[in-house]
């Protein structure tokens, strides 16, 4: 296992003032995307859109609850599916008290495919109060990229991050953002990310610290919270 270089606090401090002229590079480039992501145009939603959840059916306006934003996270959960994606899973267990993004006018809620007398036992085993809603009366998930025909020809699911707009009764898509895209959001792999370790993923450089703890690298080692042995 390649561990970084032991040197000392002089050294490690001259190491540190040198990668943090890059992390300031790296701001000033994440504040011009964030920039970029904003100048984006939109596309008015002229669909109708059927979800279930707590309160019955409901349409896409419904959503934002009253306020101007919607982040929908399109939660892996198929119709089949006894339960939720565990990945997905580990990614909604990360997002914490609402009112700090419903105080700047943004909505959150989770969406799936699966029936909605599906996710109400496993939100409930979860633990979760995320709003949370099934579309599997409407082709809402296939629209934005969440489920996709595969190439054996049956439909596939992936996570997918889609941001709405509201204007009086208009609502507008401005922003969706697949698999990598999304690797910049969420406690867990940010976190892994300031750590020597890393996510301990194959694919991270430097090489030789996947399997650090002895174990299936990171993702492979991801399970439901309530499936962990300490």
């Amino acid at each position: 296992m390649g561990l970084p270089k032991v040197v000392t606090r002089e050294e490690w401090r001259a190491a540190r003032e040198e990668l943090l002229a890059l992390e300031k590079a790296a701001t000033r480039a994440r504040d011009e995307l964030n920039t970029r992501r904003r100048e984006l145009p939109m596309v008015e939603i002229d669909k109708s859109y059927v979800f279930e959840g707590p309160d019955g059916k409901s349409e896409l306006l419904d959503l934002f609850e009253g306020r101007p934003q919607l982040v929908v996270y399109h939660f892996m959960f198929a119709p089949d599916w006894d339960a939720g994606c565990p990945s997905c899973s580990g990614f909604l267990d990360q997002i914490g008290h609402l009112a700090h993004l419903r105080a700047r006018g943004t909505e959150f809620v989770a969406v799936s495919r699966a029936p909605f007398t599906r996710i109400l036992p496993f939100k409930a085993r979860m633990g979760w109060t995320v709003p949370w809603y099934s579309s599997h009366l409407s082709d809402f998930n296939q629209d934005f990229g969440a489920t996709f025909t595969g190439e054996d020809g049956t439909l596939q699911e992936q996570p997918v991050i889609s941001c709405f707009l509201r204007e009086g009764e208009r609502v507008f898509h401005t922003y969706s953002t697949f698999a990598r895209g999304m690797d910049h959001i969420g406690f867990t792999t940010n976190f892994l990310d300031l750590t020597a370790l890393g996510r301990q993923e194959e694919w991270e450089k430097p090489e030789g610290r996947a399997s650090a703890l002895g174990a299936p690298a990171g993702s492979a080692r991801v399970r439901y919270h309530d499936e962990y042995v300490d």
